[in-house]
This record gives C-alpha cells, sequence and structure tokens, in this order.
C-alpha cells in the first residue's frame, strides 16, 4: 500500500513532526489583536498556532520508542503490565492487518468502497482500550480499530462496504453504534444519548470519534454547545489526519482544533495520535471526567493518514511523498515495537507467533467476504416512495439496460 510520487505534485509544507512532549489539558488561543495591518496580524495567528503545536502535544512514546515523562497523564498508565502492552501491539498489528485485507478486497471488486485506517491504529487502539464496557461509542466509517476494541467481528463490518446490509451488528450488543457515513452526524447523536445516561444517573461515558474535517460541519458545533451547557458526560474524540479529503489541516482553523473547546466552555487536549500509550491516558482521564459530572472533554489526536481517504481517491494528486516518508518515521505500530524490545517485554517468538496469526485473520476475511452475497443493484430504487413514482421507474429500467448491455458484450465475444 504506497503512494506513487508525481513530479508534477507542489505539496503543502507539513507540520509532521514538529511537536514536542510536554502535555497542557487546556490551552490558550492564538489569536493576535492589536492596531497592527491585515497581513501582519495573519501572520502573528499563524506563527502563535504553529507555537501551540509546538510546545501542547502530550506525548509518553517518542518515535524511536522511548518512555518520557508526563506530571498530569502517567497516572494514567502507571499500572500498565507488558502483558498489556504486548496485547496493545497485538490489537495494532492485526487491525492494520485486517485493514489491508479490505483494501485488497476492494481492489479486486469484492467490495464497492473502503476507508483505511493506516497510520492510525495508535489513535484508535489507545482511545478504544479506555473504554469500559458500559461505556458507548459513536464511530464514524473509519473507527475499524475502536470496534475491534469492542468486541465486533472485524468481518460484521465488510457487509456494508459490498453493498449487502446496513450494518452487520447489532450496536446493543457491544455498545459500539453502526458506522456513520454523513460527516459529523454522530456527534449529536452522541450528544443526546450522553444527556439521557446524565438523565438516568448512569455511571458511564460516550464517545464520539470524527475526523478534522468533521470538526468544521455545523452538527459538530451544535454538539459542543448541548454538551457544554447540559454537562453531558461526552468525550469528543478527533482524529486530526491532516487532511480532509484533499483539504489540508490549516485551511480549515486558524487555530490547532483542540482549543476549539475553549469557546464552548470545556477543555481540550492534542494527543500524539501515533503515540498508543498517550491516546490511552488521555482518553482514560477524558472518560473520568465524564463519569464524575465534569462534562465534556475535546481530545484532538495529531496523527496522519497514510493512505487514500477512501479507495475512491488518489492522495497524490495533493500531497507529497515527503510528507508521507516524515510520518512514517513515526509508524504507531514500529514506535512501541521499540518500546517492547528496548524493555525486554516481547521476544522474536512473540513476533513471530503474531505474524502467524495476522495471517490467519487475513485469510478469514478473504474467506468471510467471498462468501457473501453478490448486492442488489436495484435496492436503490426500492423503498423511495411509499406508493412508486414514474421517475424512479424511468431511472430504473434504464439501468436495467446499461446492466444488461454488459452481458450482450460478454456475449458477443
Amino acid at each position: 500500500m504506497t503512494v506513487d510520487s508525481s513530479a508534477a505534485r507542489k505539496p503543502r509544507r507539513s507540520a509532521a513532526g514538529k511537536a514536542g512532549t510536554t502535555g497542557s489539558k487546556t490551552g490558550t488561543t492564538g489569536d493576535a489583536t492589536g492596531a497592527t495591518g491585515t497581513k501582519r496580524t495573519t501572520r502573528t495567528t499563524r506563527s502563535t498556532a504553529k507555537k501551540s503545536t509546538e510546545t501542547e502535544l502530550v506525548q509518553l512514546l517518542t518515535p524511536e520508542g522511548k518512555r518520557v515523562k508526563n506530571a498530569e497523564y502517567d497516572a494514567y498508565v502507571a499500572g500498565i503490565t507488558p502483558e498489556e502492552l504486548r496485547g496493545l501491539y497485538r490489537d495494532m498489528v492485526l487491525t492494520r492487518r485486517f485493514d489491508a485485507e479490505a483494501t485488497a478486497l476492494q481492489r479486486q471488486g469484492e467490495l464497492g468502497l473502503w476507508a483505511s485506517l493506516l497510520g492510525q491504529e495508535a489513535a484508535q487502539i489507545g482511545s478504544g482500550r479506555a473504554t469500559r464496557e458500559d461505556d458507548y461509542v459513536f464511530p464514524t466509517y473509519r473507527e475499524h480499530g475502536v470496534a475491534w476494541c469492542r468486541g465486533v467481528d472485524p468481518t460484521n463490518l465488510l457487509g456494508m462496504f459490498r453493498g449487502v446490509n446496513n450494518g452487520g451488528w447489532d450496536p446493543n450488543s457491544n455498545n459500539f453504534h453502526l458506522y456513520t457515513i454523513v460527516i459529523g452526524s454522530q456527534t449529536l447523536h452522541a450528544t443526546g444519548y450522553a444527556m439521557g445516561v446524565a438523565k438516568d444517573g448512569a455511571d458511564s461515558a460516550v464517545i464520539a470519534y470524527f475526523g478534522d474535517g468533521a470538526s468544521s460541519q455545523g452538527d459538530v458545533a451544535e454538539s459542543f454547545t448541548f454538551s457544554a451547557v447540559y454537562n453531558a458526560p461526552v468525550v469528543f474524540f478527533c482524529q486530526n489526519n491532516q487532511w480532509a479529503i484533499s483539504e489540508p489541516t490549516e485551511k480549515q482553523s486558524r487555530v490547532p482544533l483542540y482549543q476549539r473547546a475553549q469557546g464552548f466552555g470545556f477543555p481540550g487536549v492534542r494527543v500524539d495520535g501515533n503515540d498508543v500509550l498517550a491516546c490511552l491516558a488521555v482518553t482514560k482521564w477524558a472518560l473520568e471526567r465524564a463519569r464524575n459530572g465534569e462534562g465534556p472533554t475535546l481530545v484532538e489526536a495529531f496523527t496522519y493518514r497514510m493512505g487514500a481517504h477512501t479507495t475512491s481517491d488518489d492522495p497524490t494528486r495533493y500531497r507529497g511523498d515527503e510528507e508521507r516518508a516524515a510520518w512514517e518515521a513515526k509508524d504507531p505500530i514500529l514506535r512501541l515495537r521499540r518500546y517492547l524490545e528496548a524493555s525486554n517485554h516481547a521476544d522474536e517468538g512473540f513476533f513471530a507467533e503474531l505474524e502467524t496469526e495476522s495471517e490467519a485473520l487475513g485469510k478469514r476475511v478473504r474467506e468471510v467476504v467471498r462468501a457473501m452475497p453478490d448486492p442488489d443493484r436495484f435496492a436503490i430504487f426500492e423503498n423511495v416512495y411509499a406508493d412508486g413514482h414514474a421517475l424512479v421507474d424511468e431511472e430504473r429500467a434504464q439501468f436495467a439496460a446499461y446492466q444488461a448491455s454488459f452481458a450482450d458484450a460478454e456475449g458477443g465475444h
């Protein structure tokens, strides 16, 4: 799964890899004010935002696999055992293997579309493992790692992308809602559910996942407003993978995304999204706040989408190879492996056994998907109008003729 280079491309300047290791639960705004001109004010604002990026990132594990101290968040992973560390590594490896197999199956025509999580494994596994069984999760359509943590069989994620169901699992069985395709709407669902949890007096929390692009949606802003006013026990987990399809983050926001929470009256924190320990610790802290009646939190996981937005996207048209290479050096799986090896928490036998398990998972995914029925190509025309419609009937007939043309062409050969 590589990204082809293009000499004609003029990539944007990347902010990848310029963050430090200190952590602050609430940041400061990066607005510049005064009697300066517009251009000067703009430059000052962007410079301040860049400074925030450099100094306010929570990190517990460096890209080289070295453990760093953090006075605010160390306590949330202080009791983690070598076995649990190996478990986090296993989670990320198997999730990546499943994701790679799904991408390959789409390329082979077995799936209609696929949204890869490549590069975002730490953000999803760390936050997913921070949840309790009685917490409720509202995902987008890329949270395959979180689904894994919630006990959803990965093969159940694929029916929708093949077009044979509208979601392959019961949301209430795992407290994991169905994938949401509409950008940002799940944050409203999560807020409403969290308000209900509070009224019921339940000791649980809700977490809503969304991307940097969704943070520009009105639904997300409305969710922030309602959750703050009603002190809802919800964590908003934004995976900032730097690109909303082809739109870079700096064209979406004048300040770091986590700082937006201040305007709504609740804390925001930026965490190294490629550091599974930091994601685990920060999410535990945020969920604990919610359960204790302290209201919502915005967590911005600063990560990178290594692949395409979906399999219908071509990222070589809008970003450069050097940007991807910079983030490859911070690979979340390699980072934890280095730490495991340096700490003597895992040996070659563990990694070899995991590789065997990984291949077995890929094989099972292939077999299950290829055993699924073919999608009903005409289902799109059903249930549009209760009593039918002449225009829909016409479109159905045109589509049927189009489909039949392929059969005629094959017969002619």
